[in-house]
Parts: C-alpha cells; sequence; structure tokens
C-alpha cells in the first residue's frame, strides 16, 4: 500500500456519479464494503512500517469518511431526481412483520382432553371416518332396522347391500376395532372427526369432533366410571368443579348416564350460559353392554368396562363461552386470533 493508491481512490470518488439507486449501492459495495476497495486498503494499514502508520492512518480514515459523505450525498440525490419513484420505497428498512397463525381452537381443547386422559394412563386409538354398518351400529348393539338408529342421521357413501359404508356418527366404531385387536386390560380414547345428517345452526352442524373414551378390564365398576369423569372434570374446569349424572339411555351401554358439571361462570349460582340451573352438559358414559363386549369376542361374565363421549365443540363452548358453532368452521381470522396467546398443551 502506497499513498498513490489513497489518492487514486480519492479521485474515483470525486469523479462518481450515480442515476440510480442500484448504481449508488454498487458504488458502495465497490469501495465500502466487506470486500471493497477501501476495506482492503485498511487490511494492509497493518504491513506499514511503524514510522508511517500514523500519516497513512490519518489518511486512510479521511478516505473513509468522503467515500462514506459521498454515498450518502449520491443516494439523496438519487432519491430527489425528478424520474426517482414515488413509491416511497426504502430497501434498507426491515420489513413488515408477517403474522403469525395459531392452533384452530378446536386442536386446543383435543390436545388438552388427549394429554389429561394420557396421564390417566390412555392410549390413543384412530380408525377410518368412512367405516361400515357393522362397526358403527351392529356391532355397538343397533341391530337392523332397530329404532335406536333413529338418534343418529347418517350420511351413506354406499347402500342397498348387507353391510353399507357411511360417514360415521360416532367414534365409538374406533372402540369397537380396539376390541377387536387390542389385548386386554384396554384404556383407549378416542378423538376423531364425525358426521351427522343434521340441519346447521348456532347448536348443530353436520361435521363436528368428537372424543370418547373405554376402559375394559376384571372387576370395573361405576365408581371407577365416576371417578374418571370427576378427576377429567376437575383437570378440565377447575379443582373445585362438581358433577351430577343423570340417567339415560345408550343402546350400548347400561346403565347410561348423562354428565353435568357446576358451571365456572356462575359457579353454581345460575346465570344465561347453564339457563339459571347451575349445571352445564358435557357427555353422556355408561357401562359397556354385555351385548357389545361378546359381539367383539370379549367374555363378559370374566370382563366389564365403561365408555364415554364428548362433543369436543362443545367443551370449547364451555370452556371460552362461545356462543354460536358454526364460528368454528368460518375460518374467520378475527375469531381464530383470540386463540393465538392460549397456552400450549
Amino acid at each position: 500500500m502506497n499513498i498513490q493508491d489513497i489518492e487514486r481512490l480519492r479521485a474515483e470518488l470525486d469523479a462518481l456519479k450515480c442515476k440510480t439507486e442500484k448504481e449508488v449501492e454498487e458504488a458502495r459495495v465497490r469501495f465500502l464494503g466487506k470486500k471493497g476497495e477501501i476495506t482492503a486498503l485498511f487490511d494492509e494499514f497493518r504491513t506499514v512500517a511503524p514510522e508511517l502508520k500514523r500519516e497513512f492512518g490519518r489518511t486512510l480514515n479521511e478516505l473513509k469518511q468522503s467515500a462514506q459523505e459521498k454515498i450518502t450525498a449520491l443516494k439523496d440525490a438519487v432519491a430527489d431526481a425528478p424520474g426517482a419513484k414515488a413509491s416511497g420505497l426504502d430497501l434498507s428498512m426491515p420489513g413488515d412483520p408477517l403474522p403469525m397463525g395459531s392452533r384452530h381452537p378446536v386442536s386446543i381443547v383435543r390436545e388438552e382432553i388427549v394429554s389429561i386422559f394420557r396421564k390417566f394412563g390412555y392410549d390413543v386409538a384412530e380408525g377410518p371416518e368412512v367405516e361400515d354398518d357393522y362397526h358403527v351400529f351392529e356391532a355397538l348393539n343397533f341391530p337392523p332396522n332397530h329404532p335406536a338408529r333413529d338418534m343418529q342421521d347418517t350420511f351413506f357413501v354406499s347402500a342397498g347391500h348387507p353391510n353399507p359404508l357411511l360417514l360415521r356418527t360416532h367414534t365409538s366404531s374406533v372402540q369397537v376395532r380396539a376390541m377387536e385387536t387390542m389385548n386386554l386390560p384396554i384404556r383407549v380414547i378416542c378423538p376423531g372427526r364425525v358426521f351427522r345428517n343434521e340441519a346447521i345452526s348456532a347448536r348443530a352442524h353436520c361435521i363436528f369432533h368428537q372424543v370418547e373414551g373405554l376402559y375394559i378390564d376384571e372387576g370395573v365398576t361405576f365408581s371407577d366410571l365416576k371417578q374418571a369423569i370427576l378427576l377429567f372434570a376437575r383437570e378440565m374446569f377447575g379443582p373445585d368443579t362438581q358433577i351430577r349424572m343423570r340417567p339415560s339411555y345408550f343402546p350400548f351401554t347400561e346403565p347410561s348416564a348423562e354428565v353435568d358439571v357446576s358451571c365456572n361462570i356462575c359457579h353454581g349460582k345460575g346465570c344465561n350460559i347453564c339457563k339459571g340451573t347451575g349445571w352445564l352438559e358435557i357427555l353422556g358414559c355408561g357401562m359397556v353392554d354385555p351385548n357389545v363386549l361378546e359381539a367383539s369376542g370379549i367374555d363378559s361374565k370374566k370382563y366389564s368396562g365403561f365408555a364415554f363421549g364428548m362433543g369436543i365443540e362443545r367443551i370449547a363452548m364451555l370452556k371460552w363461552q362461545v356462543n354460536d358453532l358454526r364460528h368454528y368452521f368460518e375460518n374467520d381470522l378475527r375469531f381464530l386470533g383470540e386463540f393465538a396467546s392460549a397456552p400450549e398443551v
């Protein structure tokens, strides 16, 4: 490095002219970039004799400052030129932040329910959404032409033969497949999407999601069922939650019950959410009917079990006081954005 190199670069800077922002950026890189000519001179400065370092150092610093001022002046001149774009775009500015997505509220509640029952020792089982009549109805104590089939309006994929295909109306079909294939004892939950031919309204939809549970072993009693539901309710809605069980009817369980939880909004005092009763219905349950056990090859004299099922949308409605089921299916970003801060399970 010598003084002539510095003077040559100074002369080039004085004569430098640019007409576009691109040319200004290319000039900046040429002189001041990581591999620029002025940067290279600073790298060579280490080899200068000690007695010359002061002079060369001062001259190099002046050159660098002049280059920076020249590039800034050229950038301003290009921006103010009559033919410059009026868009106001500054490529040196940071970009606009992209909005982050969030998990769907149904997915959040599904994973929370699954997480709770995993702690109780339940495995997750899944099955096909397009099922046959046997696994959806017959194996669950729904004989052909049984009036209980009218409880669920079904979408049939194929009909006209003894075992037609259909869109499953509940995830109980997964429980049947679990009883057919798994070794005893069985302790599973079955989350999934189900379909029913119902009119769409604020409280009903033709597509929704369920989580059903099944526990089969020797000596399983209704008391075990009640304790499992109580533990789940307190994990989901809070440690002070109470439950009550009302007699009900399901073809595949006997005895059967509907389960209510104490309203977590008014704490049992009565409000518009619980319609003044202090209770909210969350699920149905019961002891597995011996006919269902025998249909899957399980000895009903030796084994017993319980089953339960709940709608995920229903749990989510209670958890966040959502008043219209249709919100879950409309993909309204204003609605979905409200769950961006929901905690990870």
